[in-house]
């Protein structure tokens, strides 16, 4: 099978959907199958051009194209190498020798009409790999009216590329509610969440990460954020719960990552002088599962409105380590569900601050933390590992391309739990 993904980040960048899609081609590659890749030649938000035009990386044919010419200096400049991005993406896409199917995700927004062409064009399958959804996502966290005209311009354009696709791949149960509520045949649509990327090994203990003794938090219970905090996200119920608990003597928040939100994030901690919380960068991929050990419990947090719209995959990383979880959002969302189901976390609903600083208060002399987290760990290994889940994306991809030869192979991961939500989104 020979298969074309599209996305703006890829390997060696450290962005989630680069780090995704990486691992899925490569494990396309080992299973014999053809794989090549348009991507860009800068690192996510960075300017200037970076990466070599064209590469092999473990017998990934990776072309790139484009300049970030400006980074993330504002929206309207990001639009200018977004469209930039589109034009040679297209081109080179449209281009590539004849193909069975072409995955594309949503770096940029709409990067996925590039599948939907080359679909038209070459009659090439097309699948799209829906991380995140535009322009609900702008909606949700209100960058953009819901009545405007540029919003019902761009809510039409993906729909329709919904409802081409030959398959929608999505993370989540709340999320193909959304998508099914937009069009998108029930037929072609399957769930299959993202994995944990994190370097397998060792269940370590939270005293056994050498992040402990780096920064300083020998002793300490430490919650901790690891990943990006942005504009779908709920920064400040965490950072208020912070607030209400920076005179205990043992609880110290961690959070490791970037984003907008993160931004906001840092400028309250240093206003109100927290020194109970302990701002860093993202860490390096290789340390992914050291820096997970690090935390004694792990949050999570996304909008109620961003429910099925956008849908944190570090909830899977998080339960790979042993680590029980908090997430702050909706109940309805496919993280709280995931938690709930296999009794390995808590969630709060957002805003309530309250609620969350008691709840973590109560955790250091909770005797059944590490029993959650190790039924967290043992629900990963059985049912989001990643294994399962590139199997899936195999199976449906080769169903796909053939289905009358693989008529036993269903697009439905193994993993997904039967039950349905039936909350309205």
């Amino acid at each position: 099978m020979k298969i074309i993904l599209v996305n703006q980040t890829f390997y060696p960048d450290l962005a989630s959907t680069a780090q995704h899609s990486f691992d899925l081609c490569r494990y396309l590659t080992k299973q014999g199958h053809q794989v090549s890749v348009v991507t860009s030649r800068s690192l996510y938000g960075q300017a200037g051009a970076k990466l070599p035009g064209r590469e092999t990386v473990e017998g990934i044919e990776i072309h790139r194209v484009g300049l970030s010419l400006f980074g993330k200096k504002s929206i309207a400049l990001r639009l200018i190498d977004f469209g930039l991005f589109y034009v040679l993406a297209l081109f080179r896409a449209v281009t590539l020798p004849k193909a069975d199917v072409i995955i594309a995700l949503t770096t940029p927004p709409f990067i996925a009409t590039v599948g939907y062409l080359r679909q038209l064009l070459r009659g090439t399958k097309f699948v799209y790999w829906v991380m995140d959804l535009y322009p609900d996502t702008p909606i949700a966290c209100g960058m953009m009216r819901s009545d405007s005209l540029l919003a019902k311009i761009l809510g039409a354009i993906n729909n329709f590329t919904l409802r081409r696709a030959d398959c929608n791949v999505l993370l989540g149960r709340c999320m193909e509610n959304l998508v099914m509520a937009k069009g998108a045949p029930a037929q072609r649509c399957a769930v299959i969440p993202v994995w944990n990327v994190a370097e397998e090994g060792e269940i370590k203990s939270p005293q056994q990460s050498s992040y402990r003794q780096e920064w300083n938090l020998e002793g300490k219970f430490v919650v901790m954020y690891s990943g990006n905090l942005g504009i779908g996200h709920d920064a400040k119920t965490l950072y208020l719960a912070a607030e209400e608990l920076r005179n205990h003597p043992t609880i110290r928040f961690v959070f490791v990552g970037g984003g907008k939100r993160a931004e906001e994030l840092k400028a309250y901690v240093q206003d109100k002088k927290l020194e109970s919380v302990l701002i860093k960068p993202y860490q390096p991929r290789s340390k992914l599962a050291d820096l997970l050990a690090l935390g004694n419990v792990h949050m999570i947090s996304l909008l109620e409105r961003a429910t099925g719209v956008m849908l944190p995959s570090k909830v899977y990383g998080i339960m790979g380590a042993g680590r029980p979880a908090i997430f702050v959002g909706s109940p309805r969302s496919e993280v709280a569900m995931v938690l709930t189901e296999n009794n390995c976390g808590w969630v709060i609903k957002n805003d309530d601050v309250a609620g969350l600083a008691k709840l973590i208060e109560s955790l250091p002399d909770d005797p059944d933390l590490d029993i959650m987290g190790r039924r967290g760990q043992a629900a990963n290994e059985r049912l989001y590992k990643d294994t399962r889940c590139l199997e899936a994306w195999q199976a449906m991809l080769e169903k796909l391309i053939q289905p009358q030869q693989n008529p036993q192979m269903s697009p439905l991961p193994a993993h997904a739990p039967t039950q349905k939500s039936d909350a309205p989104n």
